[in-house]
């Protein structure tokens, strides 16, 4: 088998790995502080459509992160990139704190359904709307569909299970645009100068994160925080290149290992 070529590039995930809403992983930031003095470029990978990317910066900031606004690649950036490229009128069921991001995007009399985490949305007459307008020939764009993620008291659903429930009334397939997508991974990096197989991907999601990443090419690092459950490691076919206790553990391996 050859060998691995050093590593040149290290995505991050965010929320979960990084932070679990307004608390930082315990030593996250000073293991960032770290890894940048490594030669490697550091990408922040987060399916979050919870917020728009200026105020997903700002936590970050508040919490201690050095980090600037164009190393943050977010699946509503993806999404974003899509709309433009079919030239679509999107109902976007998205949180509200995520519409600045749409800024520019035309949504009147809708041809296409965008959906995200949006629970103040998720309610019958909104589906309703998105079911009828697939069912006219609306192509259903899912930003990501995320079984889950973690809250400070507990997990709660992500977009999956009303992305598929849209799948499954109008017998049609969403076009997903968030990890674990290759294409998501692949975007990431572009203007890095880095190939998938110079890249290491570090996250808390064994399928979004790990699994999506080792498909594109790239190793992948699943941490036992936020929304990691025991046993998430055999949940993935090839297992995860390596599986710490945190981002900072993660780091170290880095550090010490694939330079």
């Amino acid at each position: 088998m050859a060998a691995r070529r050093a590593l040149k590039a290290v995505l991050v995930d965010l929320n979960g790995t990084l932070h679990i809403e307004d608390s930082a992983v315990p030593g996250a930031q000073e293991a960032l502080k770290r890894l940048r003095s490594a030669p490697v470029t550091i990408r922040f990978v987060t399916n979050t459509t919870k917020e728009c990317k200026r105020e997903l910066l700002e936590r970050l900031t508040k919490l201690g992160f050095d980090i600037a606004e164009n190393e943050i690649f977010t699946s509503l950036t993806a999404a974003r990139n899509l709309l433009e490229q079919k030239q679509v009128r999107p109902l976007l069921l998205v949180d509200d704190k995520a519409l600045p991001d749409f800024t520019g995007i035309a949504t009147d009399d809708p041809n296409a359904v965008v959906i995200g985490l949006a629970p103040e949305h998720f309610q019958y007459e909104m589906m309703n709307r998105a079911f009828r307008l697939i069912l006219d020939g609306a192509p259903l764009i899912a930003i990501h569909k995320a079984r889950y993620f973690k809250k400070k008291d507990g997990l709660a659903l992500g977009p999956g299970p009303f992305v598929t429930g849209l799948e499954y009334a109008t017998d049609t397939k969403a076009t997903v645009v968030g990890k674990p997508e290759k294409t998501f991974f692949l975007e990431a990096l572009r203007g890095t100068d880095c190939t998938p197989e110079d890249a290491v991907m570090i996250g808390d999601d064994c399928r979004d994160d790990v699994g999506g990443a080792q498909k594109a090419g790239m190793r992948g690092i699943l941490v036992r925080t936020g929304k990691y459950r025991p046993a998430d490691e055999v949940k993935i076919n090839p297992a995860p290149y390596l599986t710490c206790e945190n981002f900072p553990e993660a780091v170290e391996h880095i550090l010490e290992h694939l330079l």
